[in-house]
């Protein structure tokens, strides 16, 4: 169910993004740092930057319906790049798993307030 209560922000979720991207960039610095053991928190960071990549700029961001089928394009994508992984799988899982958290934050239109590096 929609919250209609609150209109749809672009600016705010283009914000929401790009803070995430940049959190996920400092999350894998020290993902990499921690080392061999940390490679899943590594590749957690690495699928959070390529969704904010893929959405962070785009124009759908304006409105919450195309910003949502955007969203399950690229939920339904069969595969996503990236150059810098431990494990494509992996990757690939974590990446399908942040889009469905943003598919879900975008649907109840709320999350993207939220702005701490930790959510």
């Amino acid at each position: 169910m929609t919250n209609t209560s609150k209109p749809w922000d672009g600016e705010l979720v283009r914000k929401w993004l790009a803070r995430r991207f940049e959190v996920s960039r400092l999350d894998q610095a020290a993902a990499d740092r921690r080392g061999y053991e940390a490679r899943d928190d590594y590749d957690k960071a690495v699928a959070e930057e390529w969704a904010c990549r893929a959405l962070k700029d785009a124009a759908c961001t304006n409105d919450q319906a195309a910003f949502a089928t955007r969203l399950k394009e690229l939920i339904s994508q069969d595969d996503y790049q990236a150059a810098s992984t431990y494990d494509d799988t992996r990757f690939e899982r974590h990446v399908r798993t942040y889009l469905r958290k943003l598919a879900k934050m975008t649907k109840a239109n709320e999350g993207f307030e939220k702005t701490l590096h930790h959510q």
